[in-house]
């Protein structure tokens, strides 16, 4: 889980951009306020920036942090919409209403100098778990390994955990960041990393791995074949208010989830 600290801070942050923007901004004019996932973030700008085109009067501020600080904020009302990248426990949906805006390939990445094309799963939780310290190992170069993870309360490492590590942990000598794009820019810069991130992030400049042969794909998330996948969600306290519940509308619409594919990621319907 996130320090109590950090969740404040994030939430304090989003709090206080929330209260200018309503103090400034004119009667005529609504907000939705959304924070959590920082792999959500950029596809909900992307979506906001699209909306309030759409919609005159309408607009949309988009705060990360983590999922965990996401239904913080939802359960606080101090966001409108929390966003979370990963399953909700059993505990959660009893508190929350989750809502599927798309799914999300969660590709395994490395330099693209890196000769390795493809890890079996179990490699891969070896890898993490510190159990395999050196490429050759797995049919690389003789070299380090140096894994990176995400932090306590991402989405995205719960996920990862929950997809690939199982009962091991994840190493400690793995570089922990706090963002898709941290994890991006150490993998890029290292030939020894290996990381994971978003599909719908990767672009060109890394090399994702084949997880069981199988090449991580829109096409092959579609078709059940690359397993390694996760639900991106909405989510709010209860049902949403009724500027929320317009932008979810958006969201959910042929334009919206149109928008969603073109940048990489499953439709949610």
């Amino acid at each position: 889980m996130l320090s109590t600290r950090f969740i404040l801070r994030a939430l304090g942050v989003t709090l206080v951009t929330l209260v200018t923007c309503v103090g400034c901004d004119s009667a005529s004019r609504r907000s939705v306020g959304l924070l959590g996932s920082t792999s959500l973030q950029p596809f909900a700008e992307v979506l906001g920036e699209h909306y309030a085109k759409k919609t005159p009067g309408q607009f949309v501020e988009v705060q990360g942090g983590g999922s965990t600080a996401g239904l913080q904020a939802a359960s606080h009302g101090l966001a409108d919409i929390g966003m979370c990248s990963r399953a909700l426990t059993a505990e959660e949906i009893r508190h929350f209403t989750p809502i599927l805006i798309a799914r999300d390939g969660l590709a395994i990445v490395v330099n693209a100098e890196n000769p390795v094309v493809g890890l079996s799963l179990g490699q891969l939780r070896a890898l993490f778990a510190g159990r395999v310290l050196n490429w050759k190992d797995v049919g690389g170069k003789d070299g380090p390994v140096r894994p990176i993870t995400r932090e306590e309360g991402s989405g995205t490492r719960e996920s990862f955990v929950r997809l690939v590590m199982g009962d091991d942990r994840i190493s400690r000598r793995a570089l922990t960041q706090e963002s898709n794009g941290a994890v991006k820019e150490l993998v890029k810069g290292d030939l020894s990393a290996i990381g994971y991130m978003s599909l719908g992030l990767v672009g060109n400049e890394l090399k994702a791995l084949r997880v069981d042969n199988v090449q991580p794909t829109v096409k092959n998330v579609l078709a059940g074949s690359y397993t390694l996948v996760r639900p991106l969600l909405f989510v709010t306290k209860g049902a949403p208010g009724p500027a929320a519940q317009k932008f979810v509308d958006f969201v959910l619409s042929p334009e919206g989830q149109g928008l969603l594919e073109a940048e990489g990621l499953v439709r949610a319907r």
